[in-house]
């Protein structure tokens, strides 16, 4: 039996017109396949404090390694909402880039990586082991949702760089 689920990214505001008429996650780029699903609100604010919605529409192809809510509750009391203020910007944009990999990668290749380089510019550390993906030390827990401009993995810790 296979499902497709829907992660979301972005939410609210003008990007809630995307989503007006169902399709595909495959047809659909990587901002409107997230939207669809719900669960990732807390990343639909960054990213939208970041100003990434129009890069995430772009060409790509991008893989995107997505934290949820429960990723983000994770982090110290106060961490989201420090990130979110304007004079935080970069570093913001730093910690979300660092969630993107160039090109379209998807779980049958990540498997074999010990490493990728970000958007961000530095490298995630990636293992594979007993049936385990880990990217640094957030695990994947869903794989391969497609969008038309790249993919997008689940992962349940929020990525943060060096």
């Amino acid at each position: 039996m296979k499902r497709i689920i829907r992660t979301c990214m972005f939410s609210g505001l003008a990007l809630a017109a995307i989503t007006a008429a169902p399709a595909r996650a495959a047809e659909q780029d990587i901002v409107a396949t997230a939207v669809a699903a719900g669960n990732f609100k807390t990343l639909a604010a960054a990213l939208q404090a970041a100003g990434l919605v129009d890069t995430l529409k772009g060409k790509g192809p991008f893989t995107v390694f997505a934290p949820t809510d429960e990723a983000f509750a994770k982090l110290p009391a106060g961490t989201v909402e420090n990130l979110l203020k304007p004079e935080n910007k970069a570093r913001l944009v730093a910690i979300l880039t660092y969630h993107v990999v160039p090109g379209d990668v998807k779980a049958a290749q990540v498997v074999k990586m010990t490493s990728a380089k970000t958007v961000q510019g530095e490298s995630v550390k990636v293992s594979a082991e007993r049936g385990t993906v880990m990217i640094d030390n957030a695990k994947v827990v869903k794989a391969d949702v497609a969008a038309s401009n790249g993919v997008i993995h689940v992962i349940d810790t929020v990525l943060m760089p060096k």
